[in-house]
């Protein structure tokens, strides 16, 4: 076996493997997360209550998807990652599922809208009871397209 061989059998199980729970849909774990909107008179508050794997963040998260730039730019440091561009949530209808906003490692210059982005960082969990954000995931690096 050659040894690109052996690195590329290597890069296919250690993404499997390095997930929240192996075999599980990254995409699906996100989607678990529940989140309970309270409006009472001027006071708001978003309850969050996540499944376990995400509960304490997951320091070696791998994930594939859809990138959406956060800001205009030829420098891209922060974007959104969606499971389909038919559910973006910037691009249509409320009707969507699970994003994840992406803090880069370092910069991808030249991203297009749409760009399909394979990821690893650390995903951890959104506490905030005013913003329905549910994970970040920071110092993300490139792994594949």
């Amino acid at each position: 076996m050659t040894a690109t061989s052996r690195l590329a059998l290597s890069l296919a199980f250690g993404t499997i493997a390095s997930t929240a729970t192996a075999g599980e849909d990254p995409w699906a774990l996100l989607s678990g997360v529940k989140i309970d909107e309270k409006i009472d008179g001027d006071s708001y508050m978003v309850t969050k209550t996540f499944p376990a794997e995400i509960e304490k963040g997951i320091s070696d998260f791998f994930i594939t998807g859809y990138a959406l730039p956060l800001t205009p730019g030829e420098r891209v440091t922060e974007l959104v990652l969606v499971s389909d561009m038919g559910n973006c949530p910037f691009c249509g209808g409320g009707d969507h599922t699970a994003t994840l906003q992406v803090e880069l490692d370092e910069p991808i210059i030249g991203l297009e809208e749409g760009t399909r982005l394979s990821l690893r960082g650390a995903l951890e969990p959104v506490h905030d009871p005013e913003t329905w954000q549910s994970t970040i995931l920071r110092g993300a690096r490139v792994v594949g397209s």
